[in-house]
């Protein structure tokens, strides 16, 4: 992969210094009301095939340490009493959902984040998983999944992890850069990270990803590059490539960090640039807008055929429908729409201490929505879209979107895109701009809403 648009390709990179969607939902979260509360969850859960397949999302909203670039909904604490009583409600909020079931629906994914789930006593990753098994069908080829932070892993953990049945691990890294590491708050060396990894594969757990970031205060092309082969060594299956968000308006730690220091648009393109061609140098293929992979690596495999996915833990080879969001502010996506939990942590373990679900907003969806949002994943995931395919599948005339390729012109005179007839491809340079290109199909946005990241 080249990332390498035509000439005056800085100007290009200012011209779309804009903030954008991640688009691991459409429509995205920002768009959710109150119309979606607990009483339409329930009757969205009752509704569903017991014989279709569930993925499982659980939210660990606590860390013990503030990392300065975090954008995700955590608390910091110093003791585990919050912690054992928020998963006391998680617990509960599992029966709730399992009840309204009413029998073990089959799952294959699960997936673990926070926060750092990694805090989590032993006894408690016991209960909780061994709850889940009881309640749900676990298929025999299940992929149940973990976000770490390695520095609160120890020997014990991960072999508790693999007792558990976690069988992937997702490792925060962000940079291996001292200053870097330094200007964020998290101070976390190589040999940690590759000590943690010895242990958990010594648990039998063998998949696992390590996740960076660019555009943080103080990185450089170099900088980042290093960073990145530094991370393959390791042998991940994955490495993810995320753009720093820099919103302190909405997270307040994030004030902490020099802006000064930030890198300009510019600089963050050479980032990407410099790290794509070092993750390339060392095997790994492009996924969507910011994953890497081995050849083999099943998330390879699908972007190569044409099934890949995206949901709000990003690229996935998940093709449930239904995805269940447990802890506060963890979404789901039902078929008939999103629904999501209350995000402060006491409003969410009143909710369910009552034995009531904790929803509260979503959005149920339009057939105009399920077709944007097929169209937009289609793009994030394999760069192109049949438009007028689509429009045939849900029944709506081509003619209704005409507003979004003419949103798409000015990309296509730059190079980021192309278009014949009713299709719509994103060009190898254009990579990292898709969400813009996305963003052409989103009847939702407001052109200048700073509650995004920039697309860059």
């Amino acid at each position: 992969m080249t990332v390498s648009l035509p000439a005056m390709l800085h100007d290009v990179v200012r011209k779309y210094d804009l903030r954008v969607p991640r688009y691991t939902s459409y429509p995205t979260a920002p768009h959710f009301g109150t119309g979606v509360d607990a009483a339409a969850y329930g009757a969205w859960l009752a509704e569903l095939d017991r014989s279709e397949e569930l993925s499982l999302y659980l939210h660990v909203p606590f860390c013990d340490r503030l990392c300065w670039f975090c954008g995700c909904h955590t608390k910091i604490v110093q003791r585990y009493d919050p912690v054992a009583k928020y998963l006391d409600a998680l617990d509960r909020e599992i029966t709730l959902v399992a009840d309204t079931l009413g029998e073990p629906m089959p799952v294959r994914h699960v997936h673990w984040g926070g926060g750092s789930p990694s805090l989590m006593r032993d006894a408690d990753w016991l209960r909780l998983m061994g709850h889940l098994g009881e309640r749900f069908d676990f298929c025999a080829d299940a992929e149940i999944a973990v976000e770490l932070d390695p520095r609160d892993v120890r020997p014990e953990t991960a072999q508790t992890l693999g007792r558990a049945g976690i069988n992937r691990a997702s490792l925060g890294v962000q940079d291996f850069d001292a200053r870097v590491q330094r200007a964020i708050n998290r101070v976390q060396s190589f040999e940690e990270t590759e000590r943690v990894i010895g242990w958990l594969q010594g648990a039998g757990i063998a998949a696992f990803n390590i996740d960076l970031m660019f555009g943080l205060p103080h990185q450089t092309a170099r900088g980042i590059a290093r960073t990145a082969e530094m991370a393959a060594d390791l042998g991940p299956g994955r490495v993810a490539l995320f753009g720093y968000a820099h919103v302190p308006w909405m997270k307040a730690n994030q004030r902490l960090i020099d802006e000064a220091a930030l890198p300009s648009a510019d600089e963050r393109w050479d980032q990407i640039e410099a790290a794509t061609a070092a993750l390339e140098g060392r095997g790994y293929v492009a996924i969507g807008l910011d994953h890497f992979a081995k050849s083999t690596d099943p998330l390879a495999v699908a972007a190569k055929s044409g099934r890949l996915h995206r949901n709000f833990q990003g690229y996935t080879t998940d093709t449930a429908a239904t995805l269940l969001g447990f802890g506060a502010s963890a979404i789901g996506s039902l078929p008939q729409g999103y629904a999501q939990n209350a995000a402060p942590i006491r409003d969410y373990m009143r909710a369910v201490s009552s034995g009531r679900f904790a929803v509260t907003r979503g959005i149920a969806l339009s057939e105009d929505d399920r077709l944007r949002r097929e169209i937009i994943e289609r793009l994030m995931c394999d760069m192109e879209v049949d438009v007028g395919a689509a429009c045939r599948r849900h029944g709506v005339d081509a003619d209704a979107l005409a507003g979004a390729f003419a949103a798409i012109a000015s990309l296509v005179d730059d190079g980021i895109a192309e278009r014949k007839h009713m299709r719509v491809r994103v060009t190898e340079g254009g990579r990292p701009f898709v969400r813009l290109v996305a963003a052409a199909f989103d009847a939702y946005l407001n052109p200048g809403e700073t509650r995004h990241a920039k697309a860059i």
